[in-house]
């Protein structure tokens, strides 16, 4: 069998960021048959459209790792009630050159943490704008706002309190991009 290969792109660079401590445990939650594939976004140039034609090697990779998945999964923090920048300057690399879109079909959840108590609603509103625009088929189960608090992430696991609903959120991501 094969297996169904989800490239996690985490809008945030920090060591310790929250976002990637979720998506590392959510990961643990994926059905069986799942790989991950996280996609570096730290080390990419700003974009510039005179790169279309010779790209660094950086962003040859990220296009070609989101190319060779079959779904994608945001993870997000909200820095100014928007998206980060790198995560912008990722998407907007993998969208260009122009008509050559890496996103386009591809199957996307967008997830994010926050210490505020809105989680990161702003910042998922403006990506699911841009992944639409992207033609990007966005898994609509649960809409996933969370709160950094003690016992969200507990020795690289979800926690109890949230487990089941992020296994969920999961498995259902994981039949939505089989399905497209």
């Amino acid at each position: 069998m094969v297996a169904t290969k989800i490239a996690v792109v985490v809008g945030s660079i920090r060591k310790d960021s929250f976002n990637r401590q979720v998506a590392e445990a959510m990961a643990k939650l994926a059905p069986a048959g799942v790989e991950f594939d996280w996609i570096q976004i730290d080390d990419l140039p700003l974009y510039n459209q005179e790169s279309d034609s010779d790209s660094p090697e950086s962003m040859v990779r990220l296009r070609k790792a989101i190319k060779d998945a079959d779904g994608v999964l945001f993870v997000t923090p909200e820095y100014n009630r928007s998206v980060p920048g790198v995560l912008k300057n990722a998407i907007d690399i993998g969208s260009r050159p122009w008509g050559q879109s890496v996103w386009a079909k591809k199957p996307v959840g967008i997830i994010g943490v926050s210490i505020g108590a809105i989680g990161t609603a702003l910042a998922q509103s403006h990506l699911r704008n841009i992944v639409n625009y992207l033609d990007m088929p966005l898994y609509t189960g649960s809409e996933i706002y969370l709160t950094w608090k003690d016992g969200l992430v507990v020795d690289g696991e979800i926690g109890a309190h949230s487990k089941d609903f992020l296994q969920g959120y999961m498995a259902g991501l994981v039949e939505w991009i089989k399905t497209h």
